[in-house]
């Protein structure tokens, strides 16, 4: 079967003209839920000992507030992009709003740590319904060519900054009004995001039902992967737990394959892995979300840790990443992309995402942040812009219009899991430079750069990976 065929589908509604405004709407709706979505995965970060002052939870407790949203998040990604394409994308990402915003309030209500808690992993939901499919939405509004270019160079923008942006207003609400507003924030977005949600074009949608054993398995085995990496973070990767949540995960997830091979209605059609270009999305995504990760994560330790920064002068510190990301990816990717190959784009920018992240081998405790910190980071984030923009195009083009939601999922599951896998490793690698009980500045930025080089390997190596999965000459430039 080519990727121009597909099983039976229903036709949508005719959509309505497609203008400047209505469009413009369109991408509006789409950008600001996909922020919303990002940004709520550190948002709570910078929240947590706030929280955990006034709900009273221990220490281990604590975690869960951050691990339950991402269970929930990756382990239903691919569910909630099938579950698009089946039944409906504007459907589907209207109710996975609504999820999200009553999950919001629970949470910012919750007087207990349990609340809390399960609060976050129904905003998961909320999420996993959402994210997968605003991407196929905004690639059956924007006709192929230019237009759907700018489009996905904001969207991947604002998927890029979700993480900086988090930490930024986090700080703040939490400075300055309370923790609780760091899940308030999230309902007047979603409510104005839902009342936007008729500009956006339904597209295609499959005929049929989901495969309810192959949704069990991949949400299963998802869930018990990233639950494995965060349990990592505690007792090690040889710990009985770790090991056993890992077999677990390898059991369902080689279970789930078997099932698609053999089901009539498979939640992920083989039909998707033909494209060798996407095959190189997909991986590019993973990569990169383990090198995004752990570079916020060593970047704010050495900030706050050895530089003495505040958490608000941390996240006024991120600018020029953002900076960065949004003039790569909002602006100058899809200019490059209407002119030159995305091969040749996705590689300069992995290549100067990984030329900026090895600049960070230079921080010492008393490196001036002028001549290392902020001009890294505006070539890294430059780079990465590049990077993202290009890789979700590749990633969504030429699907079947029915097959989108899951194309989409597939995205963003390999970008959730790769940051969790990538950054549980990175730490470990740092960690195990340092003597047991060191602590002082100078041990601890040698341990910080470790893991950034580490995330430097990671760009490079899903520039490797994208140099043999995407032909030199697979694709003609678009006309500007």
């Amino acid at each position: 079967m080519t990727l121009s065929e597909g099983p039976e589908v229903i036709s949508a509604a005719q959509a309505p003209p497609r203008d400047e405004p209505k469009l413009g709407l369109a991408l509006l709706v789409i950008a600001t839920a996909q922020l919303m979505l990002v940004l709520d995965a550190t948002i709570v970060g910078v929240a947590l000992p706030s929280i955990q002052n006034s709900l009273g939870l221990a220490a281990g407790d604590l975690s869960w507030v951050m691990s339950a949203y991402l269970l929930a998040f990756g382990g239903l990604l691919l569910v909630g992009g099938r579950s698009g394409d089946i039944f409906g994308r504007r459907k589907v990402f209207s109710v996975g709003l609504v999820v999200f915003t009553v999950a919001s309030l629970i949470g910012g209500l919750a007087t207990t740590g349990p609340v809390l808690i399960g609060a976050r992993a129904l905003q998961g939901v909320g999420a996993a319904l959402t994210a997968p499919t605003a991407l196929s939405l905004l690639a059956s509004t924007f006709p192929a060519g230019p237009a759907r270019n700018k489009a996905m160079g904001v969207y991947g923008a604002v998927g890029g900054l979700g993480s900086v942006v988090g930490l930024m207003l986090g700080g703040v609400l939490t400075e300055y009004l309370s923790w609780r507003w760091v899940l308030y924030v999230n309902i007047p977005i979603a409510v104005l995001v839902l009342f936007g949600v008729s500009a956006l074009r339904e597209g295609e949608r499959e005929k049929g039902g989901i495969d309810i054993p192959g949704a069990i398995a991949v949400t299963l085995g998802l869930g018990s992967l990233i639950f494995a990496i965060n349990e990592a973070d505690t007792e090690g990767w040889t710990g009985g737990r770790t090991v056993g949540l890992l077999a677990v995960a390898a059991v369902l997830l080689i279970a789930f394959l078997v099932i698609q091979r053999r089901s009539t209605s498979a939640m992920l059609p083989g039909r998707l892995f033909q494209d060798r270009g996407r095959i190189g999305a997909i991986t590019v995504m993973l990569l990169v979300g383990g090198g995004m990760a752990a570079t916020f994560y060593f970047l704010t330790l050495y900030m706050q840790v050895v530089k003495g920064y505040t958490p608000m002068e941390c996240a006024l510190a991120y600018l020029p990443f953002a900076i960065g990301m949004v003039i790569s990816a909002g602006a100058v990717g899809p200019q490059l992309l209407a002119r030159t190959s995305e091969r040749s784009v996705a590689l300069l920018g992995l290549g100067l995402a990984t030329l900026g992240t090895f600049w960070f081998a230079a921080l010492e405790p008393t490196t001036n942040a002028w001549a290392v910190l902020l001009p890294a980071q505006l070539v890294a984030g430059f780079g990465l812009g590049l990077s993202f923009v290009t890789a979700t195009i590749v990633g969504v083009r030429g699907v079947a219009p029915q097959d989108t939601g899951i194309a989409a999922g597939l995205i963003n599951t390999g970008q959730q899991v790769g940051g969790a896998l990538g950054l549980s490793a990175l730490a470990a690698v740092a960690l195990a430079t340092l003597d047991a009980g060191e602590r002082t500045p100078g041990p601890l930025t040698d341990s910080y750069t470790v893991g950034l080089i580490g995330a430097a390997l990671l760009y490079l190596l899903s520039a490797i990976a994208w140099a043999v999965c995407v032909r030199p000459a697979e694709r003609e430039p678009q006309p500007a």
